[in-house]
């Protein structure tokens, strides 16, 4: 069973996603809509909505996949992340065996 996910989130009313990991979905979406990180980038609203959520064996997977998919700074491959369930799949994979 999982215990951490990659999640992305969305802002319709500044139409931004965000990408993060957690090991409690309903807990950390929570947290970003009531301002709970205050000085935090998804402070600028309290209208995200869970779009993806990626199941992970353990936090580090969990970080290096979220890790990638920020480094990638583009708005289109989280569209793409979010639209087409084999991009986890295959981060899943390729981040699974670098810990081998």
């Amino acid at each position: 069973m999982s215990s951490f996910f990659v999640y992305v989130i969305y802002s319709p009313s500044r139409d931004k996603y965000y990408v993060g990991q957690t090991s409690d979905l309903d807990k950390r979406l929570e947290e970003h809509n009531s301002h709970f990180y205050s000085e935090s980038y998804t402070s600028m609203s309290d209208d995200w909505i869970l779009t993806k959520s990626l199941p992970c064996q353990d936090r580090a997977l969990a970080l290096k996949i979220e890790k990638h998919i920020k480094k990638n700074r583009s708005r289109k491959y989280v569209d793409d992340f979010v639209q087409y369930p084999s991009i986890g799949e295959r981060l899943i994979s390729k981040y699974s065996k670098n810990e081998q």
